[in-house]
């Protein structure tokens, strides 16, 4: 685990959802999040990190998601995820070195590999298991975020209770 992360970046379809697409005649109307994950957010900035989505598909229910979660990095509607998150660092004082990226399909393989670490859900494709250091009991949709955000702190030597103190109640 790199002691050093500054930034986590989730991929949208698949991990932060169960990769399901609920398309209507004006495109893509709602995207099922999974509560838990809104909280692995908090965790996560609590401690100083960033944190971000980078996503292939751009829509509304994902805009109104990354506003309510409050991400500090939201990149969208990218075909190429390595570049877009190699260009947001350039104004950034650090590398990819301190970026952990969770993934879980072909797309997402690049950036896995660049990144000073990678996580991977429990059904992600073959391929991007390969290219991460940790697979998460979670499917993709089923607390992704929350699992990451808790091994990462974990790691770091923050303990459970440690650190949930000051966000039981907070609004997810």
């Amino acid at each position: 685990m790199n002691l050093q992360t500054r930034l986590v970046l989730f991929d949208v379809d698949g991990v932060l959802t169960d990769g399901t697409l609920w398309v209507g005649p004006q495109g893509e109307a709602v995207k099922g999040f999974n509560v838990k994950d809104g909280v692995a957010v908090a965790l996560l900035q609590k401690y100083g990190m960033h944190v971000g989505i980078v996503s292939g598909k751009a829509s509304a229910a994902l805009d109104a998601r990354v506003a309510q979660l409050k991400f500090d990095v939201s990149i969208t509607g990218c075909s190429d995820k390595l570049e877009a998150i190699n260009i947001w660092l350039t104004e950034q004082d650090y590398g990819l070195e301190s970026v952990v990226f969770v993934g879980d399909d072909v797309i997402d393989v690049p950036i896995m590999q660049a990144a000073g670490s990678a996580y991977a859900p429990a059904d992600a494709h073959a391929l991007a298991m390969e290219a991460a250091q940790y697979i998460t009991r979670a499917v993709g949709g089923g607390g992704v975020a929350r699992e990451v955000a808790e091994h990462i702190l974990l790691e770091q030597g923050i303990g459970l209770e440690e650190m949930y103190s000051g966000l039981f109640g907070a609004v997810q």
